[in-house]
């Protein structure tokens, strides 16, 4: 037996296949796993595609290489509902090992097709809200994952867009009604709102024309802000921000409406401020759970998380656009500052 395993040993580095344990190797086993992966945004998203790079790197960290071990078969939704639930219905008819969900509605179509398939989502904003899962410390069912927002972060946006702008006397936050985690999100918006004594507007919103009549309204008068969250994780509105990020970003531009958004590709394509976790981080940490579910382990007792580390960007060109002074306590606090 020894003089077979140091035999395993050299042909293993001879087939450059060091960069993944032995013990590793033997567990899996001869059999090429595969791995359904569903993004809900489109091939062009920032978030989505640093997250992806971040989990095939995490998985081949864990000793799953794709062409070697496991074969993905990605497919991108593009924030269509109708593209996301028959491209879900097609990875579960290649009956991978597992799938990979990113985004709300990836995660309910996939859900919708089986509930045998392990499924691990990455970036829900409330998955007990949409109805994704029962409880978030043993989920039970196929499937578990990693959240991407906590309800409280609905008042922290509120707070940076009154410390950012403090001449705020009203803030309308945006977000589409059809996705059920919206709701959610604004309870803790409105208690902000009280508290800061800023007058809340909600801005439902499911078109370019109601984007662009909403921050319209806002910069009417002077006082007007927005918080915009919406990003990887469908957060509020389920990608349809994210997606409609140039148009936001431009209408508040033009009605001079400082605005504070969730993802970071706000920020650096000319929004205001950015705060919310990091998709890289989200989706390294998804490709844990996926290593133990292919291993074995069940996702109902996999127990589902909550981010852990999170990224706050500044525009400076736009705050001297919106004529703000940035203050030194969110300078401080910034990991990045765009010039």
């Amino acid at each position: 037996m020894r003089i077979c395993l140091r035999r395993r040993e050299f042909i293993t580095v001879l087939g450059g296949a060091a960069a993944w344990p032995l013990a590793a190797r033997a567990q899996q086993g001869d059999r090429v796993r595969r791995i359904g992966v569903l993004m809900g945004g489109g091939e062009n998203d920032p978030e989505l595609k640093r997250g992806l790079s971040a989990f095939t790197q995490a998985l081949a960290d864990l000793g799953w290489t794709d062409g070697r071990n496991v074969r993905m078969d990605l497919r991108w939704g593009g924030a269509d509902a109708n593209r996301i639930g028959a491209l879900a219905q097609e990875l579960v008819g290649l009956q991978p090992d597992i799938i990979l969900t990113a985004t709300t509605p990836a995660a309910v179509a996939v859900q919708r097709e089986t509930r045998t398939i392990p499924i691990v989502f990455a970036g829900l904003s409330d998955p007990v809200a949409s109805g994704i899962v029962p409880r978030l410390n043993q989920p039970g069912g196929n499937i578990t994952g990693f959240a991407a927002y906590e309800v409280s972060l609905g008042g922290k946006w509120l707070e940076l867009l009154t410390e950012i702008a403090p001449g705020l006397k009203r803030a309308a936050i945006m977000f589409t009604p059809d996705n059920p985690a919206a709701l959610v999100m604004v309870p803790p918006f409105e208690t902000a709102a009280r508290s800061l004594k800023v007058e809340l507007i909600n801005a439902p919103v499911h078109s370019d024309l109601e984007i662009e009549e909403a921050i319209n309204a806002l910069g009417r008068e002077p006082g007007g802000g927005l918080v915009a969250p919406g990003g990887f994780g469908d957060v509020v509105p389920g990608g349809f921000t994210l997606t409609h990020r140039a148009l936001i970003i431009s209408a508040a531009a033009r009605n001079k409406v400082p605005a504070v958004y969730s993802i970071s590709a706000f920020a650096r394509d000319g929004g205001l401020l950015s705060y919310g976790p990091d998709p890289v981080d989200i989706f390294r940490r998804a490709a844990t759970y996926v290593d133990r579910i292919l291993r074995g382990e069940k996702p109902g007792d996999l127990p589902v998380q909550f981010p852990t580390k999170f990224e706050m960007v500044v525009n400076r060109k736009t705050a001297m656009a919106l004529g703000l002074a940035i203050p030194p306590s969110i300078l401080l606090r910034a990991d990045e500052v765009i010039e």
